[in-house]
Parts: structure tokens; sequence; C-alpha cells
């Protein structure tokens, strides 16, 4: 499997690079393996009757070796003569036929395509340490040597880390000479490193043909053993290479340090060369404590990746110390792919999870869960929508057998667009089935929003306009809590009446519409008609990931558009914002403009989600009023709950409610 890291800049790479090699010195190039870790991918590459070329030998055995398998024809070259007096006396009684000589790469003496095979083990990485231009100009000076003494379909393989600056210089150079290009990650020097704890770097063998001039020219790259992708462009070999080595990179870091109080890490786990990941795993350290183990992993469900314990930074620095682990990598498995028992996903991860582990950690790792199985998730309906993109329906169960349906735009996979509660009844046939509960809303701020709407509610002549249809759970609990009262739902979506309708329960009747349009348009609309509303609710999202803020759209906060909403707003009118915000930074803001509007504003933050519910009135309440009001409002939907056989769980704590209530002092 391959681990690419979610953030590309979490370490400095040069920093690195820099300390391995001042660190080993010389015996840097102890990493690249020797004939046992080789030997699969030369024997692919080399046949016996090639002439060989090994440049900057120094006093490796890996010729001795190839000699003792049955390549004959091996010249050695180094520009110490030290080391060609070592190799020769080694190897003049056992290896007679073997030639070593002194001799500088980059001013060889053969004759023309003599070789067919040069061989280069770490010699490359040894000469470029850089790219500076006195650097680059040697480069192209040993590259031109080995095209001059390669022959037609020769081959020059170079065993190398390569680094950023290397494999570009390569990979340019003889994609530009029309070579095929083949890269080989070695994956058997790797493990023999990491069986001597070192932190282990990717190798790589890069294979370069020498084409016949009218020959095409082509780049594969191999991540896995006999399986080959093909690739178009220089480039994208090439960043697959900087992700690898990234990934090696973060993995050492974390053998040696702790990542407490940093960005949380992640990585996204492919199967082979396969375009989508399979798993996508977040480490995540605590402050060690006493009687804390020191590493675990826990798999999440499928299904369940999408709640607040998994899928923030918060949850999963919670799950951490829930588990009593003092490091946790948390791993989510991807919807469209297959998965086999719990074990058997426990035993596919068993290599990739030890690569997080701290250096102390010698013990077998555990993996935890939330029970015996991997979860199960049912695809009910797939689309694409013209303003989210593509879209997911899924059912998914979890706990005591309770079962819910969600919408995900893949976009954002990781947070539930619309979610509501299913319960088991017997069709017409006697079958059971699966259907909406339309009294359970799981979405919580909703059950805030119907709180705050209740206040704006009279027995007759109420108008409630909604921005924002999600899965319609809002509004269809509203048109049952508040029966009199007329429910307009603006969307700008069309696809997402049809999930609402198709998948979510949702029915339109006499006294809740929806009309698809821009909701900025629509409030323009109602200012210039003069339409009046008691309430008015945004629940929409953004689409916009740059800003810190998910819900609502910007342009929704823009003066013009609040404007309107203080316009159209009947007297003792009120606007419920459903606000998110990613960027706590950005509240203060808000809450100011909203103040330049509003005689009385109140919040209520929710616990375990980013959801802030912000109940904005056009005239002046006093606090003890404003208290009145919502105390009154959850006594209400508590009796509505009550009636409708709801459980006392679902029920609002009104002493509770009250005390988190923030009534702003405008």
């Amino acid at each position: 499997m391959n681990l690419l890291p979610k953030s590309k800049d979490e370490f400095a790479q040069q920093d690195y690079w820099d300390i391995f090699f001042k660190k080993r010195g010389n015996k840097a190039f102890e990493w690249y393996g020797e004939y046992p870790e080789l030997c699969e991918h030369l024997h692919k590459n080399i046949a016996t009757k090639d002439d060989i070329l090994i440049v900057g030998c120094g006093n490796s055995v890996l010729g001795n070796d190839l000699h003792d398998v049955g390549y004959k024809k091996i010249t050695s070259i180094d520009i110490s003569a030290v080391a060609i007096k070592q190799m020769k006396n080694l190897n003049e009684k056992e290896r007679p036929s073997m030639q070593f000589i002194q001799m500088d790469a980059l001013n060889m003496t053969f004759d023309n395509r003599k070789f067919s095979i040069v061989l280069d083990k770490g010699t490359l990485d040894a000469l470029m340490p850089d790219n500076q231009n006195k650097t680059i100009e040697k480069i192209d000076k040993y590259f031109g040597e080995i095209c001059k003494v390669l022959k037609n379909g020769g081959k020059y393989i170079a065993i190398s880390l390569l680094q950023e600056h290397i494999a570009k210089k390569i990979l340019t150079y003889f994609s530009s000479n029309k070579w095929a290009i083949k890269i080989i990650r070695c994956h058997e020097a790797e493990n023999k490193a990491s069986e001597a704890s070192e932190n282990t770097l990717p190798v790589f063998m890069v294979v370069c043909s020498k084409n016949k001039a009218t020959s095409p020219m082509f780049l594969e790259i191999s991540l896995s053993p006999d399986k080959f992708v093909k690739y178009e462009r220089v480039d994208d070999i090439f960043n697959i290479v900087s992700d690898i080595q990234r990934a090696a990179i973060v993995c050492s870091h974390l053998k040696n340090t702790s990542v407490i109080n940093q960005e949380q890490i992640s990585f996204d786990i492919f199967e082979n060369e396969n375009s989508k990941p399979r798993f996508t795993v977040y480490i995540v350290d605590i402050r060690p404590e006493r009687g804390n183990s020191s590493y675990a992993a826990f798999i999440v469900p499928q299904g369940r990746e999408s709640e607040w314990l998994f899928s923030t930074n918060e949850g999963r620095l919670q799950l951490t110390k829930m588990s009593k682990n003092n490091r946790l990598v948390i791993i989510i498995l991807h919807r469209d792919q297959k998965y086999g028992t719990l074990d058997d996903v426990k035993q596919e991860l068993n290599d990739v999870v030890k690569k997080f582990a701290s250096s102390n950690v010698t013990h077998k790792i555990p993996f935890l869960s939330l029970g015996s199985d991997v979860g199960n998730r049912i695809v009910r309906y797939k689309g694409k929508s013209r303003h989210s993109g593509d879209y997911v329906v899924e059912d998914v169960e979890i706990d005591n057998g309770v079962k819910y349906r969600r919408l995900y735009y893949l976009q954002s996979q990781l947070i539930i667009q619309s979610e509501a509660q299913l319960k088991t009844v017997k069709s017409r046939r006697g079958h059971p089935k699966d259907v909406v509960d339309p009294m359970y809303l799981t979405c919580k701020h909703h059950v805030h929003m119907n709180i705050a709407a209740h206040i704006a509610y009279a027995q007759e002549n109420t108008s409630f306009l909604v921005i924002g249809l999600g899965g319609g759970g809002l509004c269809t609990f509203m048109r049952k809590f508040l029966p009199k009262a007329i429910v307009k739902v603006v969307d700008i979506d069309e696809d997402m009446l049809k999930i609402a309708t198709d998948w979510f329960g949702f029915k339109q009747d006499e006294k809740l519409t929806v009309d698809i349009l821009d909701g900025v348009e629509f409030i323009e609309r109602s200012v210039e008609q003069e339409t009046k509303w008691n309430a008015v609710l945004f629940d929409v999202d953004s689409k916009d990931c740059t800003i810190g803020m998910s819900c609502p759209p910007k342009q929704f906060l823009e003066d013009t558009v609040l404007q309107n909403v203080v316009s159209m707003l009947a007297n003792n009118g009120i606007f419920i914002l459903n606000m998110v915000l990613r960027d706590a930074n950005l509240r203060n803001s808000i809450i100011t403009k909203l103040k330049g509007k509003f005689k009385s504003i109140v919040s209520f933050k929710l616990d375990e989600d980013l959801n802030e519910v912000v109940v904005c009135l056009n005239r002046k309440v006093s606090r003890e009023n404003l208290i009145t009001m919502f105390k009154n409002s959850c006594k209400e939907i508590n009796k509505f709950m009550k009636t409708n056989g709801l459980p006392k769980e679902e029920y609002i704590d009104v002493s509770d409610y009250i005390g988190n209530l923030n009534i702003e002092n405008v």
C-alpha cells in the first residue's frame, strides 16, 4: 500500500535530507541495499550476456554477487585509487574476469557504445548533493558520458533516493532525449533498513533505456511488485515520487517526535496504483498520562466517519483520550471500496500502522473499534447536482440497530449534509421496510431553530421563509410542530428537492411549498413586493472552501441582504441564522454586523457541533423577557415531543438550555 500525506508542507523536506546525510556520512549509502535486496529487479533488467559497467563502485560487493550468479562481463570504476586497489585484492583470485579501473565517471576513456548496462548505486546521489549551477554542469557531463558509453538499446540503471532535485534532473534529461524511463520502488531495501531500526526512506531503481531516435518515449512507475502504470507526462511521475518521499519523511518524524499541540497529521492510503484512496488515517498525540498505553489503532466502522468524534479535530482528540493511548491512529474506510471482516481489515493494515508508531513501541499494536465488524453502508442513490457536484444518499446502522439515512456531497465527504433517522414499518404486503421518521431531528441545530421559530408563531396568519431545503427535515418537523404556519422554502438546487422528496420523506402541501430560486434573489423580490414574514430562517451551506465559514454563504451576510431581511420582517418578526464557522475569529465581526441591523440578539452554541443558532429580533427585548420567551418555547417543543411519543432523552433540558443562551448586549 502507498501512503500519501494530506498536507504537503507538514515538514521541511530539505532540512530532513541535510540531517540524514550529515548524521550518516558515507554510511548513508548503505541504505540503498545490496544484492539480496536488489536482485529481483536487477535480474529483470540485466541479462547475463550484458556488458556491465558499475560506476562509483567504492567497496560495494554488488558486482561480486552479480558475478557469482552468472554475470561475467563486469567492469567497475571509481575515482578512488584506494577503493580500486582494495577491490582488486579482494577479487583477483576468485573472480579474475572482473575488471577494476581507477577512472573518473565524468571523464571516461572507454570506446563509444561499449556497454549495454551502466549500473549506478548511489553515485548519482553522491555527485548531486544540490542543484547549484556548478553541480548541474557536473551532472550534465556525467549523463553525457553515460550516453556515450552505452550501446543503442542499452540501459542506465540508477539506484537512488531520488531527492527532488535529482528526480527532476534525471527525468527531464533522459525524457528530453527520448529515452524510455521506468521507476521501481525497492521495498526490500527499505525493509532491511527498517529491520535495523533505521528511519526508512524510499529507495528507487530508475531504468533509463537508450532508444533509437525513432522509438517512442514512454514513462512507467511501479510501486508494487510487477505492476507498472504508464504516464504521459514527466510531472505525473515526479509528483508521485515526491508524495512518497514526503510520506516517508513524515513517518520518520513520527518515530522520534510527538505531534502534541500540532495540526493533526493525516494520510490517504492507496491500494497499489488505484486512483481512489482505500483508507484515510489521522495520527493524534496527547500528553502522556500514567496508566495510558503508548499506541493503538482505531478502525471507524463504515458510515460512522462523519460523526463528530471521528470527523473533527476536537472529536478525534477526545477519542484518543477516551482510548487511554498516548498516540492513536484513527482509520477511516472509504465508500466505493470492498472490505472483508474486521479481522481482514486489521491484517491488511498491520504493516501500515507500524509506520506511524514511535521508536519505543515494540509491542504488538492493538486495534480498537466500536464493535465486532467494519460496519455497513448501503448506497441508496448516487447523482450529480449542477450546483453541488456528485452526491450520494446512503443508509448506515450504528449502535443498537439504529439506522440513519444520510446525504453527502463527495467534495466534502466527512460532512453530513442532511440526515434522518429511519424506522422499520410493514409494507402493504407485510414485508418490513425502512422509512424516514419525521419526528426525529437528527440535525440538532434544527431543534433549536424550531424553538426560535415558535417565538414568532401565532395561531393564525403566521408565515415563515426558510432559505435552504436540505433533506427537508427542518421544514417537515416545523410543519407538524407549528401546523398553522405557512412555510415557504427556497433552494437554488432543483436536485435537492428531488432528493428530499424521494429519499427523506419530504412532502409539499397547501402550507408547505418550495420555490427553486437563488435565495438572495427571492429576498430581493419579497422586498419589492412588500411581502412580510414572521420569521426568516437561513439554513444554507456554502460551497466556498476558501473561507472559514461553512454556513451561510458569505453573500447572505452582506449589508444589502441583511437590510432586506430587516425590511421584510413583520412587526415582532425574527431572523434565525444557522452559523457554522471553521474559523472562530470570524464570529465577532459577524455578530457586530448583526448588531448594526437588529435590536436584540440571542445565540445558542451546540456542544458537539460547529453549529451556532443566532436569533435576531427587530425590537428591543429585556433579558428577562427573552429568557421567558425561550423557556416557553422549550416547554412547547417538549410537550409536542411527548405527545408524539418521542423518548425523554430527546426532550430539551430547559434549565440547561437557558443557562447556555448567549444574550448579546446590543
